[in-house]
C-alpha cells in the first residue's frame, strides 16, 4: 500500500515538473513572438493553454484522490498540498502567457518600441529562470534555494518601471498612439506578474519542506542564486 502511494506521490512530482518546464520554454517563446511579430507562435501559445488547463484539473484531482483513498501522513500532506498550490501557479502564470499571445495578435504588425525589443527578453529570461529554480527547489526539497529566489525579482521589476517609462514618454510625445501603448504596458505587467506567481511557488516549496507558511516580504528574500 505505501509503496502504491510514493509511486503516486512520485508520479505527481514528476507531472509537476514536466508542465514547469513546458511553461518556462512558452514564457520565452511567446515573448519572442511578441517582440518578432510573429503570429503564428502567439497562436500557438494561445492554443496551448487548454491543454495546461486540463493537466491542471487532472494533477489536482489525482491529488485529492491520494488524500481520499490513502491515509498520508503530514510530511506527506504538506507535499500534496504544495503539488495542488504550485499547479496553480504554473496554470496562472500560463494564462499570462496566453494573455501576451492575445495581445501580440491586437498590435498586429505595429512595430514594437526599440527598448522594449531590446529588453523584454532579458525580462523574460529572468522570470524564466526564477521559474527553473523554484522548480529546482522543488524537486530537491531545497529550502535555501526557495529563499533565495524571489530577490531574483528585483530585476524583473527593475526591468519592468524603466520599460514602463519609456511607454509613458513614447504616449506623451504621440497621443494618437494611447492603445499602442496600452497594449504595451499590459504585454509587460502579464511579464511581471509571472514572475510574482513564482515566489508563491517558492513560498509553498518552503511550507513543505518545514511545515511553515508565510508570505516572503522583500527584507525576507536572500541573495540571488550565483550564476
Amino acid at each position: 500500500m505505501r509503496e502504491s502511494f510514493d509511486r503516486e506521490l512520485q508520479r505527481l512530482q514528476t507531472e509537476i515538473i514536466r508542465m514547469g518546464s513546458e511553461v518556462e520554454e512558452h514564457l520565452t517563446q511567446v515573448t519572442a513572438a511578441f517582440v518578432e511579430r510573429d503570429a503564428v507562435t502567439a497562436r500557438r501559445m494561445i492554443a496551448a493553454d487548454e491543454a495546461i488547463n486540463e493537466r491542471r484539473i487532472k494533477i489536482g484531482l489525482d491529488a485529492l484522490t491520494l488524500i481520499a483513498t490513502q491515509q498520508p501522513m503530514a510530511r506527506d500532506l504538506r507535499l500534496i498540498a504544495a503539488i495542488m498550490e504550485i499547479v496553480g501557479e504554473l496554470e496562472r502564470i500560463h494564462d499570462y502567457i496566453k494573455g501576451i499571445g492575445k495581445i501580440s495578435l491586437s498590435v498586429g504588425a505595429t512595430p514594437i518600441l526599440p527598448t522594449i525589443a531590446a529588453h523584454m527578453p532579458e525580462m523574460a529570461e529572468t522570470a524564466r529562470e526564477m521559474l527553473h529554480l523554484s522548480l529546482k527547489a522543488f524537486a530537491e526539497r531545497d529550502k535555501e534555494l526557495a529563499l533565495r529566489v524571489p530577490a531574483m525579482d528585483d530585476k524583473v521589476d527593475f526591468l519592468f518601471n524603466h520599460l514602463y517609462s519609456n511607454v509613458v514618454a513614447y504616449v506623451m510625445e504621440h497621443p494618437l498612439e494611447t492603445a499602442h501603448a496600452n497594449h504595451l504596458e499590459w504585454a509587460l505587467h502579464n511579464l511581471e506578474r509571472s514572475a510574482d506567481r513564482t515566489i508563491n511557488i517558492c513560498e509553498w516549496v518552503v511550507y513543505m519542506v518545514t511545515g511553515v507558511y508565510r508570505e516572503m516580504s522583500m527584507g525576507e528574500y536572500e541573495s540571488p542564486p550565483a550564476a
